[in-house]
């Protein structure tokens, strides 16, 4: 009998470890602002890709005031960070997930809107397509560009990234509409806050 009592209690408190390890779970997310140093990615109207992400990248960083999660962020400053660098960082922390910023450019100047990609690559791709999906068309929903929805790419960040991972595109350079959103200050600070809302309810 007090054998029985003393494996229900072992059981009790283990099970009680448990659930308040996951109640306690922080959420980790890290943000990739694209491009960097020599890298300046797209550019249109004296704007750069490089910059305009790593100021949205800012922006998530100053205004999060969730202690329930936690951003990372792949680069801090303007310097050239190599695929593969920055897979080994998101490999070294094994963050709940994984958001590329970028944005769009093409001839077609009418082309506008946000978008993601996700990789069939990835042993996580199922997850990072579902989490795609939603993200999209919360940001489509919290500003005024349109969802052109999720796209499968075999991006190397994205492929070779065994955690969920996205890189989402914010909106057309080459489209006046979208590059006066996406550089303005209520633009990135909506973007922004969406993406910290979003981060917040991976723990539910």
């Amino acid at each position: 009998m007090k054998n029985l009592i003393k494996i229900i209690f072992v059981l009790a408190v283990f099970l009680n470890l448990s659930f308040t390890s996951d109640d306690n779970k922080k959420i980790t997310v890290i943000i990739d602002a694209g491009h960097g140093g020599h890298d300046h990615g797209s550019t249109s109207e004296l704007v750069l890709e490089k910059e305009l992400m790593k100021q949205i990248s800012d922006k998530i960083n100053v205004l999060n005031t969730n202690t329930e999660v936690t951003f990372l962020f792949t680069r801090t400053d303007d310097y050239f960070l190599s695929l593969k660098d920055r897979v080994e960082f998101i490999t070294i922390h094994k963050p709940d997930l994984v958001i590329s910023l970028h944005s769009n450019y093409t001839k077609n100047e009418t082309a506008s809107g946000v978008e993601a990609f996700v990789s069939d690559k990835s042993v996580a791709f199922e997850k990072s397509n579902e989490l795609a999906l939603k993200l999209v068309d919360e940001i489509a929903q919290n500003t005024s560009m349109n969802n052109r929805g999720v796209k499968n790419a075999p991006f190397l960040l994205l492929s070779k990234t065994e955690v969920p991972a996205i890189t989402l595109e914010l909106g057309f350079l080459s489209n006046e509409e979208d590059r006066k959103f996406i550089t303005s200050e209520e633009g990135q600070n909506k973007i922004a806050l969406t993406i910290i809302d979003f981060a917040s309810k991976l723990k539910q």
